[in-house]
């Protein structure tokens, strides 16, 4: 076959005969491709793409020259060489950025021909003419666009846009662009597009982070103070006195986009509370925030008017209406005789403030603020007051932002309320399908079809409302109250409703392709075409679906009567579908199916999606009801066995939390996945390598073996091989590192982890968040009588499933921080961070695994268990083990942290979750028979270590205390009732009856009845 001539235009590209010819030539070939998909494949395959780059590449020391140029250096040939080269270069970017524009297909030939790489050197502001730098960023993002449009992972390969964009020097080009002060039209354009590129691109935590120290989250700041500079009235002008300097801060015009600014900065943020508050503790804000120093408290600006205390000079909090006080509402639910539970401030319970109200909740007028209360950052209250002012994708960006800082602890808990009237019926109003933009809503620079205004509200607005309600009881009910399921719903029905046939041609095809006349035998890859791809409208509902299940999901966490909304609604099914993943052998995955009846979507979800759909569905599980009927007529076991076996780490851990739910003694399908194979599953993933897996298979294996028999639970433990237990519960993770980072009870998750998991919920309580049950029983050997009891805590005692922080947060925000103090001691907590969070992890799972074999040796025929156990994990050994849980650590102080005892030895004592997990299975092994009780009672160190425990602040560890007592002092019959007096008398000796008449006015009523059954039953063996 006669191969085809090279065109006369691309003879002129690869070897021009002039400046002028090839910038004549570039300009042929834009008008050639702009607008024709079939010309483009044609270009591509003659492979234009090699002299495009070399074009790219002629810039050479364009900021010195531009210098000379100004200074009148160059003569008037170099001028025109110069004007030359930059046309040249000019025509070039555009048509790389029409190539681009024709999708996913052309990313591959692009990054293979190092596209990328020059364009990115043309962000330089100091070094391009402002036409070739705004043309560059709109090149890149329609790359960036084509790139969120691709089925494939995140492209990394060497010369790929997320490859070269994250480095520090074209960070630092990015910088440079976002920190121009000039507020003409074509600077405003280069802002708003580089914040639309960090979006677009910013995925990884790892991006995150390099944009936070790179300057990019400070230069965002800088520009976000611009706009807070702009709403200042007149009588909130700077203190002349201040020390820092508002001329540096340019005021934002009409010409600049608030929206683009804001949606940067929460792609930046996310996931890291110490990214959102050094975000807070910029120095740019505290020159356009000043704190009055006759009123240190001005951010109370509502609630201080109302009161008439402190009058108040921050003009955004005088704006916000006032809101009704606790007075009104609680009047009618209680008086001064009959104060709200919990007011006690009993022995031994540490004062938290309480998440809970009753509804539109704020505070009294005669409420006094004393010099302790935690202060906020000024940024919530303008924050308040430009969504309350602004519409659309403003309102919503302000939103996340707020939300963020909320969730970061850096709003007061006062605002909840606010939050609740203010914020949460906004956000429901934007999901509803007939959401309408207002008319006067200013055109965005970035005209990517998959920013467009309403795409980015339905995508958004449930993903902001789900960050937003997912651990307050309260807001979670001002968005019920709102209409919020019903919309949402509505919402999750209509993403699986089929699209037009006409979208079928750019559908997702497995296969990349060729132009048509070009041989793959000798096609390079820079003539080559990449997969398809998803058509914008798929990848738009695909998105929204994710963002729909996450709310969903959200809005499930405590109220069984808001899951059953939810079913009500009729979500299940479509639930069901989006756990069931992508599958290759579909080649076209949103093909319109309404000729056979399918749902478009039925055919498989993208990863996100299954993760999402994991989430709604194991909070849709946590109700007995809801798993009885609707989760089991819907089928949710097959697509989520078939998830367990996925290929994708993340997805396994996200089937694996569904699991914990669906193997409890109460559920139907629970007979079934064990026929299925799902112990062999449990045990394999329980010895991943990843933290997060291993944790999650624990957690199953210890409700599966939950009151089942004893052949089961034998052949448990030999699949996981007691070995492999051992070493989980042994492995010392708990070492000062992890003390320093998180505190018992304050535990962050991260940004790869799905699930938060032993989190306190809204109440401020202790939680598993995989476990459907809270375990708080009384410590009976019965095991149906603890079963009884986990089955009534079930419904409300659920904590969050976000991967954000939960309510017990840390309130430490000055603002009047300074900016250098602060990323010096964020520095040194960031070098902690990571390695916390894997010994937290670990800590986890050593719970878990006690918590397995305090199941093991529960129930009916405990007693072979125990014995089983003894056999398997060797007696002395397991005694050895539990002895060690109850000891405080001991490590050297010296070697990190220079301000401790003279003596260099810092004791940190144990974790109260593993506390709990070891005193529960000493009760279950002093349940067993005599012989097991005298064993135990024979273990004097572990006892000695046992008796502090009675004075814990836990009042469920100070319970299992007493129900050890209660169980080694319980005579079975007269045959050991020599043997439980001798049993009284070393608990005596050992100083237990003294603790046990110290808890007799125990503030728990649970502890006292135990204490006193105790107490009544060493008096009868010791008289």
């Amino acid at each position: 076959m006669t191969r085809p001539s090279t065109p006369p235009i691309l003879s002129e590209l690869r070897s021009p005969t002039s400046p002028a010819t090839q910038v004549a030539a570039l300009r042929a070939l834009k008008n050639e491709v702009v607008g024709h998909e079939q010309r483009k494949e044609k270009w591509v395959g003659l492979g234009v793409v090699s002299p495009l780059t070399r074009i790219l590449n002629t810039h050479k020391g364009g900021g010195k020259r531009r210098h000379r140029e100004v200074n009148g250096a160059l003569d008037h040939v170099d001028r025109a060489q110069a004007s030359t080269d930059e046309e040249a270069r000019m025509q070039a970017i555009i048509i790389v950025g029409s190539l681009a524009n024709g999708g996913p297909a052309y990313i591959p030939p692009l990054s293979a021909g190092s596209v990328i790489p020059p364009l990115l050197s043309a962000l330089c502001p100091t070094e391009s003419p402002p036409q070739l730098v705004l043309a560059a960023l709109r090149s890149l993002n329609t790359l960036a666009d084509s790139l969120c449009l691709s089925c494939s992972d995140a492209d990394t390969s060497e010369g790929s846009l997320l490859k070269e964009l994250y480095t520090e020097h074209n960070l630092a080009g990015l910088s440079q662009i976002l920190e121009q002060t000039s507020v003409t039209l074509i600077t405003q354009q280069q802002i708003c597009l580089a914040a639309a590129l960090i979006t677009k691109t910013c995925k990884e935590e790892s991006q995150r982070k390099i944009l936070a120290s790179s300057g990019v989250l400070d230069a965002l700041a800088t520009r976000l103070a611009s706009f807070i500079v702009a709403t200042r009235g007149p009588t909130s002008a700077l203190d002349p006195q201040d020390d820092i300097n508002i001329a540096d801060i340019s005021v934002a015009t009409t010409r600049s986009r608030l929206s683009s600014i804001l949606h940067a900065i929460a792609t930046i943020i996310s996931n890291s509370k110490l990214r959102t508050t050094r975000f807070a503790c910029a120095s740019a804000f505290g020159s356009v925030f000043p704190r009055s120093e006759t009123d240190p408290y001005s951010w109370r600006a509502p609630y201080s008017r109302l009161s008439k205390r402190h009058p108040s000079n921050n003009n955004h909090e005088n704006s916000l209406p006032p809101l009704p006080s606790s007075q009104f509402r609680d009047g009618l639910a209680q008086t001064l005789n009959f104060p709200p539970l919990g007011a006690h401030g009993g022995w031994g319970s540490k004062q938290r403030p309480s998440r809970g109200f009753s509804s539109a909740l704020e505070i009294t007028p005669t409420e006094v603020f004393s010099g302790s209360e935690e202060d906020e950052t000024p940024l919530i209250t303008w924050l308040i007051h430009v969504i309350r002012a602004e519409s659309d994708v403003t309102r919503l960006m302000a939103s996340w932002v707020l939300t963020l800082l909320y969730r970061a602890g850096l709003a007061n808990r006062r605002r909840e309320a606010g939050l609740a009237l203010l914020l949460v019926p906004l956000l429901v109003r934007m999901l509803a399908s007939d959401y309408q933009l207002p008319m006067d809503t200013p055109p965005s620079y970035d005209n990517s079809v998959l920013h467009r205004p309403e795409w980015l509200i339905m995508e958004h607005a449930p993903t902001v409302l789900a960050m937003l309600v997912v651990d307050s009881i309260e807001l979670q009910r001002a968005a019920v109250d709102a209409g919020a399921i019903k919309r949402l719903s509505q919402l999750l029905k209509q993403s699986f409703d089929p699209l037009p046939s006409a979208l079928a041609s750019s559908m997702w095809n497995p296969t990349p392709r060729l132009p048509n006349g070009v041989d793959s035998a000798t096609s390079s890859s820079v003539s080559r075409l990449g997969v398809t791809g998803f058509s914008p409208e798929a990848y738009h509902v695909l998105q929204m679906r994710e963002s729909v299940l996450s709310a969903l999901a959200s809005m499930a966490t405590f109220k069984d009567e808001y899951r059953k909304a939810i079913i009500d609604n009729g979500v299940v099914p479509f639930v069901i579908h989006s756990l069931k993943p992508h599958t290759k052998e579909f080649a076209n995955v949103f093909y319109d199916t309404s000729a056979t009846g399918e749902k478009s979507g039925a055919m498989g979800n993208p990863t996100p999606v299954l993760l999402a759909a994991c989430g709604t569905a194991r909070a849709l599980s946590r109700s007995v009801s809801t798993l009885r009927t609707s989760l089991v007529d819907a089928g949710l076991a097959v697509p989520l066995y078939t998830l367990l076996k996925n290929s994708d780490i993340e997805v396994q851990v996200a089937a694996t939390a569904v699991v914990c739910n669906l193997v409890l003694e109460f559920s139907p399908m629970r007979e079934a996945i064990i026929e299925a194979g799902i112990l062999k599953v449990l045990c394999e993933h329980a010895h991943s390598l990843n933290t997060k897996l291993r944790l999650n298979s624990v957690w199953a294996l210890k409700h599966l073996v939950h009151t089942a028999s004893n052949a089961l639970k034998m052949k448990c433990l030999e699949e996981l091989g007691p070995g492999w237990l051992k070493q989980i519960i042994c492995h010392e993770a708990e070492g000062l590192g992890f003390s320093l980072g998180h505190r018992s009870g304050e535990r962050e998750s991260s940004g790869g982890t799905p699930i938060a998991m032993g989190t306190p919920n809204a109440a401020g309580e202790q939680v598993d968040l995989l476990n459907a049950v809270e375990e708080e029983s009384t410590g009976s050997s019965e095991a149906g009588d603890e079963e009884d009891d986990e089955a009534v805590h079930m419904v409300d005692s659920i904590g969050a499933l976000s991967k954000s922080d939960t309510n017990h947060r840390k309130r430490v925000f000055s603002a009047n921080c300074k900016s250098a103090a602060h990323q010096n001691a964020t520095g040194a907590e960031s070098d902690l961070e990571a390695a916390a969070q894997a010994r937290m992890d670990d800590i986890l799972v050593q719970e878990q695994g006690l918590n397995f074999i305090r199941n093991l040796i529960c129930g009916q025929d405990a007693t072979e268990m125990i014995d089983y156990i003894f056999r398997e994990l060797g007696q002395d050994k397991l005694f050895e083990i539990l002895a060690s849980k109850l000891r405080p650590k001991v490590v050297d102080a010296f070697s990190r942290d220079r301000r401790s005892a003279g003596n260099g030895v810092k004791h940190i004592p144990p974790q109260q979750e593993i506390l709990t997990s070891v005193c529960y299975i000493l009760v279950h092994l002093a349940a067993g028979s005599p012989r097991h009780r005298q064993l135990l009672i024979s273990q004097t160190e572990l006892l000695k270590l046992v008796v502090p425990l009675f004075s814990h602040h836990s009042a469920e560890v100070r319970t299992c205390c007493a129900w050890i007592v209660i169980n080694l002092t319980y005579t079975d019959n007269q045959s050991d009732k020599v043997h439980c007096k001798t049993r009284a008398y070393e608990l005596r000796k050992l100083g237990v009856y003294e603790k046990l008449e110290e808890l007799e006015s125990d503030p728990e009523l649970d502890v006292r009845e135990r204490t006193n059954t105790a107490i009544h039953q060493m008096k009868e063996l010791l008289r």
